[in-house]
């Protein structure tokens, strides 16, 4: 069977790109987009060619971007614009294929293996959308062009801006073996760590690794990122009106006021996990795991997660759950700046509940108490809004004015 043709088209500094069409005058000046300091959301979030020549980072604080470049311009973000831009772009990268499957705002997977008749070989129509996407939008892309979308992300990421690379059968040992393992889809914090552990610290090293050492290291993801990494994804591009069921639900606050205490912890917590039950609720699902992730005041983030011993949908299961985790791993000194809450490992919620059969019988009844009282809490949240009905827990916090999310 011959190989696909799957392009990565990636938005060269998208946000700061899209200011530059608003305000032509930005592209001869050192800037960026950042979020508002005085509500302490003060990251880059993208910055142009000029500021990224002064080592101007996405994600560093603007105090440690303006140290680099005093005179950096910034700019504050315009979501709404950048969602129009972002569906200007598929759009004309759905006049190519029908296959065209985002990942995030601005990254796109096109599949334009059986595009080839109209519009040539995979490199030609990565330099024809690049053209297409700069004259007709202002805007400029990187492309990667392989035969899988793991290689054609790598391709996009080789060489920035307004570049096509071309990973093939024949060079792609040559191009990624020798990057980091790091710039490996899927290889998180935590899996790069592992891999240092063993010694693995480029994509070649990793190729070469036994699947059965990788199962062992890093459970079930080791031997696919063993895969990945040889050029064996496989994995399709969707098509562009596919409706796929999220992978997970989260909900995240970044807080006005740093956490210092449990009691603080706990009540943020407790409204996040509420939120998340409610989400699975309405998208009849009942989550396996739980995770929670922890920003301190000094930016530095660490993630958690917890199997459950039975799936589910109810508010007071994540949060023991998540209280858990938290009481095992955090030092309740250290301010906390950002919570989230995540659950996934997705069964549908009307498949019926599975009876434990190591609960007696009343904690079964009780748990389908609580459902049904959950549901009818939904009802009234959907008919007079999501303040109508609060935990008694909460009320206290809610009033408080230093704890009100922002």
């Amino acid at each position: 069977m011959k190989d696909r043709v799957i392009l990565h088209c990636d938005c060269n500094g998208f946000y700061a790109s899209v200011e530059c069409v608003f305000r032509p005058e930005l592209r001869e000046v050192p800037m960026a987009v950042c979020g508002d300091p005085e509500s302490r959301h003060g990251i880059i979030l993208a910055k142009n060619e000029l500021a990224k020549s002064y080592g101007v980072a996405t994600a560093e604080t603007i105090w440690q971007a303006r140290k680099k470049c005093p005179e950096l311009v910034l700019v504050p973000p315009r979501r709404d614009a950048y969602v129009l831009f972002s569906r200007k772009v598929n759009a004309i990268y759905q006049q190519v294929t029908s296959q065209v499957e985002p990942f995030g705002i601005d990254e796109s997977w096109l599949d334009v293996t059986a595009s080839r008749m109209l519009f040539g070989t995979g490199p030609e129509i990565a330099d024809q959308l690049r053209k297409r996407v700069r004259e007709e939008l202002g805007l400029t892309i990187s492309v990667g062009v392989s035969f899988n979308k793991v290689f054609a992300k790598l391709g996009s990421d080789y060489k920035k801006p307004d570049a096509t690379t071309v990973i093939s059968r024949e060079n792609y040992r040559q191009l990624v073996w020798p990057l980091p393992v790091t710039d490996l889809l899927y290889v998180g914090r935590a899996a790069a760590a592992q891999l240092e552990k063993m010694g693995v610290t480029t994509i070649g090293e990793l190729a070469r690794c036994d699947d059965r050492i990788l199962r062992d290291k890093l459970g079930r993801m080791g031997p696919q990122l063993g895969r990945c990494a040889r050029g064996e994804d496989d994995s399709p591009v969707a098509e562009c009106d596919a409706v796929t069921e999220p992978k997970s639900v989260g909900n995240g606050s970044t807080f006005a006021h740093d956490l210092h205490s449990r009691e603080e912890v706990a009540s943020s917590l407790l409204a996040l996990c509420d939120r998340v039950a409610g989400r699975l609720r309405k998208n009849g699902q009942q989550a396996a795991t739980v995770a929670v992730s922890i920003k301190d005041a000094q930016f530095r983030q660490i993630s958690r997660q917890k199997a459950l011993r039975l799936p589910t949908d109810l508010t007071g299961t994540l949060y023991e759950a998540v209280m858990a985790l938290m009481d095992q791993n955090w030092d309740y000194g250290r301010p906390i700046r950002a919570l989230t809450v995540t659950a996934s490992g997705f069964d549908q919620g009307d498949v019926g509940d599975q009876l434990s059969l190591f609960a007696p019988p009343e904690a079964d009844g009780d748990q389908q108490k609580r459902r049904q009282l959950a549901g009818a809490v939904d009802r009234i949240r959907s008919r007079y809004g999501q303040e109508a009905v609060s935990l008694a827990r909460l009320v206290k916090h809610e009033k408080d004015p230093e704890n009100e999310e922002r």
